[in-house]
């Protein structure tokens, strides 16, 4: 099944590209968007991004969360920041997902969602 990115004026893109900047203000690493459309029942798209230490991960998400309510987007849920290496924020039309490095590589989101479009945030 053939997934097409979101539409170029839709809010969604223009929310994901509100979530990257605000990762990317604070530095976050290898940040991918894993684009899923209408193929799930759960959200259109996983943002993943590394960070590198408990702070570093506890900076991007402080960042993340003010960057969204600022602008009217709602989180429907969010972690409490615990050194587990792994926080998510979920956005209801996204999720968000903050690794550690180990974190990241241990379960591997990105090969677990293989039908899922790739993108960058470029690609916004």
């Amino acid at each position: 099944m053939k997934i097409d990115p979101p539409p170029a004026k839709s809010e969604l893109r223009a929310n994901l590209r509100l979530a990257c900047e605000a990762l990317l203000d604070k530095k976050a690493q290898d940040l991918k968007l894993l684009y899923f459309g209408d193929s799930s029942p759960l959200t259109d798209c996983f943002v993943i991004a590394t960070g590198t230490s408990d702070p570093h991960l506890k900076a991007l998400r402080d960042n993340l969360e003010k960057t969204l309510k600022d602008n009217q987007i709602e989180l429907y849920s969010r972690d409490r920041f615990q050194s587990s290496g792994w926080l998510v924020l979920d956005a209801i039309d996204f999720v968000v997902h903050l690794f550690s490095s180990e974190q990241r590589q241990n379960y591997a989101l990105e090969s677990l969602w293989k039908d899922a479009l790739d993108l960058s945030p470029d690609d916004l």
